[in-house]
C-alpha cells in the first residue's frame, strides 16, 4: 500500500514538473517572439536612418541595409536580386561573387516558380550535412537552409530576396511574420532608392549656362548642403525675359540667361550650389549661411545682374529679377522647399522686382 502511495505521489510530481516545464517553454517562446519584434522595430529604425542619410548614394544605402539584415538577424547570407523587366541583377549580396550567376537565376528553378507566381515565401532545407539544396548545382556545403521571398511593388514583380543558413533546419523556428514585415520594408527601400538612383543618373549640364540642372540639387548637391544644419535657399526669376525675347529676339534672351549665369558665378563662392532650375529661374543654395546674411549679399548680386546691358545696336534692355529666400533644415525635403519658392515667384505680380524672405 505504501509503495502504491509513493508511486502515485511520484507520478503527480512528474506531471506537475511536466506542466511547469511546458509553462516555462511557452513563456520563453513568448519572450523570444517579443524580443524578435523589439529587434525588428530597431532594425526598421536603422532602415529609416539609412534611407535619410544624405551623404550616401542609392547603391551604398542598399548595401548598408543588407549589412544591417545580416548583422541584426544573424543571417549567414543575404542576397537581393532585382528584375528590371529585361534581366536579373544581383543588387547586393554577401555571397562570394562566383555564385552570383546561380543566385540571379533562381527564378528558373521549379521549386521557386510557384513562389513567384503566388507572391508567397518558400522555405527549403536539407536534413543532413551531406545533402545540398536543389538550386546548388556547382557548390556544395555553402548553404543548408534558405527562405526565398519574391518582391512586388504595386503588384508588379521586381525580383526576390533570399536568405541562406549554413546548417540544416536553421530557420525552422524563425518568426516568418516578422520577416514578411522586413521584406515589405526592403520593397519600400528599393522603391525609394530607385527614385534616388534616377535623380543621380539624369543630372545634366545646361547648354546655355554650363550650370548643373535642377536634379543636381537633389543628388550630389544635397550631400554637400546637408553637411550643415541650416542653409539658405535662394531662387530668382528673370521677370522681363519674355519682353527681351519679343523686343530683341530669342537669341538675345539666350544671351541674357548666359550673362546672368556668368555674373552670378563670378560673384559667389564656388562652395555654394548654383543651378539653372527651369527656364528663367535659377537656384543658389548658401550652405550654412543665414537668410539675413544672404539677403544683404543678394542686394549686391541683384544690382550687378540689373546692370547688365543687352543690346541689338538700336535698343538696350537691362534684365530685371525677382528674388525669394527661405531657410532649409538638414534632412528635410529639399524638393518641397524649392517648390514653395517656385510657386511664390510664379504667382507674384509680374512687375514685382524685389528680395523677399519666406
Amino acid at each position: 500500500m505504501l509503495m502504491l502511495i509513493t508511486v502515485i505521489i511520484l507520478v503527480i510530481i512528474v506531471i506537475c514538473l511536466m506542466m511547469y516545464n511546458i509553462s516555462i517553454h511557452k513563456k520563453l517562446q513568448v519572450f523570444g517572439n517579443l524580443n524578435q519584434k523589439v529587434n525588428s522595430l530597431n532594425v526598421l529604425q536603422e532602415f529609416m536612418n539609412t534611407i535619410s542619410e544624405s551623404n550616401m548614394s542609392a547603391d551604398e544605402k542598399i548595401r548598408k541595409i543588407n549589412e544591417i539584415l545580416i548583422d541584426r538577424y544573424e543571417i549567414k547570407y543575404s542576397t537581393i536580386v532585382i528584375y528590371d523587366g529585361a534581366e536579373y541583377t544581383v543588387k547586393v549580396s554577401n555571397v562570394d561573387e562566383k555564385h552570383w550567376d546561380a543566385l540571379k537565376s533562381l527564378y528558373k528553378e521549379e521549386i521557386f516558380k510557384d513562389s513567384i507566381q503566388t507572391a508567397t515565401p518558400k522555405y527549403i532545407t536539407v536534413n543532413g550535412e551531406n545533402e545540398r539544396l536543389p538550386y546548388q548545382k556547382m557548390e556544395f556545403g555553402r548553404a543548408k537552409s534558405a527562405i526565398f521571398f519574391p518582391l512586388y511593388v504595386d503588384n508588379v514583380y521586381i525580383g526576390y530576396w533570399i536568405i541562406e543558413g549554413s546548417i540544416p533546419h536553421e530557420f525552422d523556428n524563425v518568426d516568418t511574420t516578422i520577416l514578411e514585415v522586413v521584406k515589405e520594408n526592403i520593397v519600400g527601400v528599393i522603391k525609394t532608392l530607385e527614385k534616388q538612383n534616377v535623380i543621380e543618373n539624369i543630372v545634366r549640364t545646361d547648354k546655355f549656362t554650363e550650370l548643373p540642372s535642377e536634379e543636381y540639387l537633389y543628388g550630389e548637391g544635397k550631400k554637400i548642403i546637408d553637411k550643415y544644419t541650416t542653409s539658405t535657399v535662394c531662387m530668382f526669376k528673370i521677370i522681363n525675359i519674355e519682353y527681351i525675347n519679343d523686343e530683341l529676339g530669342r537669341e538675345y534672351g539666350n544671351d541674357t540667361i548666359k550673362e546672368i549665369a556668368k555674373t552670378v558665378r563670378e560673384n559667389i563662392s564656388p562652395e555654394y550650389i548654383f543651378v539653372r532650375y527651369m527656364g528663367p529661374k535659377f537656384v543658389i543654395v548658401y550652405s550654412g549661411v543665414s537668410v539675413e546674411s544672404v539677403a544683404n549679399f543678394m542686394e549686391e548680386i541683384k544690382n550687378k545682374i540689373e546692370s547688365i546691358e543687352i543690346s541689338d545696336g538700336e535698343e538696350t534692355i537691362n534684365p530685371k529679377v525677382n528674388i525669394v529666400l527661405t531657410e532649409y533644415y538638414k534632412g528635410t525635403a529639399l524638393e518641397g522647399t524649392t517648390k514653395k519658392l517656385e510657386e511664390y515667384l510664379d504667382n507674384a505680380d509680374k512687375k514685382e522686382c524685389d528680395i523677399t524672405q519666406m
